[in-house]
């Protein structure tokens, strides 16, 4: 690990950001440019206090996830990334795998969508990034630990997961998640992400297994969603999935039609949602 090239390496991503270039309202004036180090950490899901010890050069070495989440939060491209990996002595995932590292371009696409919820998943499921009406949907899932973070894993083996589907509806979500990821499966068998998967929930979920021998398969595609949400009620969103091949990412939006009571209640909900109204939510609505 070299802890003085990659001190240098954070203190510079930072300092050349922008609060807007991140979803973030500048406040007041600024001494210097860039972000502030724990506008970072809150991004990364750190402490300021470790965050300030890594710019420092004495800092522990990351963990693979956490330098993930840093690249994220400093919009690194794939490049500077991986550069980030080698600085902290850590090899970067093959390119021919499902990446965790989240493009800087559909960041701030994501970033851009005030009014509606939006988040990056990767085809496997697991949530890469939110915005702010996504939490207050579905819950901060960037707070949970990692394994928290997979859609389908958290839909078959956390029962309060499913709390914000109508309970006519857990059957439809069930056969979606099991089809898409026996395609995902399917279509990268060198893969071990998909694959592990696929194993463990196979061992541990009746029901996945059950749906899992039919062989139904699919992906994720534009459909209609509906939300029991604890502080608006019933919202009944369209669900639109638009795709990055490079990455196996999906930007997932949900939005409601104008002059719908569902729109009017996510109108709602940003005003109140966004209040630290959230509520715990679990993983759920990829």
């Amino acid at each position: 690990m070299n802890r003085p090239e990659l001190a240098d390496f954070l203190r510079r991503g930072r300092a050349r950001l922008d609060p807007s270039d991140v979803g973030l309202t500048a406040g007041a004036r600024r001494r210097t440019p860039g972000l502030r180090r724990e506008e970072v950490a809150s991004l990364a899901g750190m402490s300021v206090d470790y965050y300030t010890r890594l710019e420092q050069a004495r800092g522990p070495r990351p963990s693979r996830q956490m330098l993930t989440a840093l690249a994220r939060a400093l919009r690194l491209t794939d490049v500077e990334h991986d550069h980030l990996f080698h600085l902290a002595g850590e090899e970067p995932a093959r390119r021919e795998t499902a990446s965790a590292h989240v493009r800087p371009g559909l960041l701030l696409i994501l970033d851009r969508l005030h009014d509606t919820p939006a988040q990056v998943v990767n085809d496997c499921g697991e949530v890469l990034a939110q915005n702010a009406m996504a939490r207050a949907l579905v819950g901060d899932v960037m707070s949970r630990p990692w394994r928290e973070r997979n859609l389908s894993r958290c839909f078959f083996l956390d029962p309060t997961a499913r709390t914000l589907f109508p309970p006519e509806d857990h059957a439809h979500h069930a056969r979606v998640q099991v089809a898409n990821l026996r395609a995902v499966a399917a279509a990268r068998p060198d893969d071990p992400e998909p694959a592990a998967l696929v194993a463990e929930l196979r061992s541990s979920s009746g029901e996945f297994a059950r749906l899992w021998d039919e062989h139904e398969v699919s992906l994720r595609h534009r459909a209609t969603k509906r939300f029991l949400h604890p502080l608006v009620g019933l919202l009944e969103l369209d669900c639109e999935v638009m795709l990055s091949h490079e990455h196996h990412h999906l930007l997932v939006v949900h939005t409601a039609r104008p002059g719908t009571e569902a729109y009017e209640r996510l109108q709602l909900l940003r005003v109140v949602g966004l209040q630290n109204m959230t509520p715990n939510g679990v993983p759920h609505g990829g």
